[in-house]
């Protein structure tokens, strides 16, 4: 059974920085992608970053790119995100996913963590 574990929200002031992690308990973590969601009051969950098996590559959604970096730790089984410049608007709760990705873009399993809840306020 895999379990992902999420960590590192909170409450931060627009222009702060926060560092999100997943640690999954799988002894298989490197034969998958992995990716953060978020899914915001009222709104769909929504693909925020993906990164390859190897972290060799990585995506992310337009309103992110140049603030929010995806990187992950094979030795210890963990996906990273950082958040710098943070906005309202990137309030939300945020859910790590393993999965697949190819030329269609990143496909997610069923395979999610709690969430963690990032509120970004004055």
């Amino acid at each position: 059974q895999v379990q992902l574990v999420e960590s590192g929200g909170g409450l931060v002031q627009p222009g702060g920085s926060l560092r999100l992690s997943c640690a999954a308990s799988e002894r298989f973590f490197t034969f998958y992608a992995m990716a953060w969601y978020r899914q915001a009051p009222g709104k769909e969950r929504e693909l925020v970053a993906f990164v390859s098996r190897t972290g060799g590559y990585t995506n992310y959604e337009d309103s992110v790119k140049g603030r929010f970096t995806i990187s992950r730790d094979n030795a210890k089984n963990t996906v990273y995100l950082q958040m710098n410049s943070l906005k309202p608007e990137d309030t939300a709760v945020y859910y790590c996913n393993r999965g697949t990705y190819g030329s269609g873009g990143y496909s997610p399993s069923i395979h999610w963590g709690q969430g963690t809840q990032v509120t970004v306020s004055s």
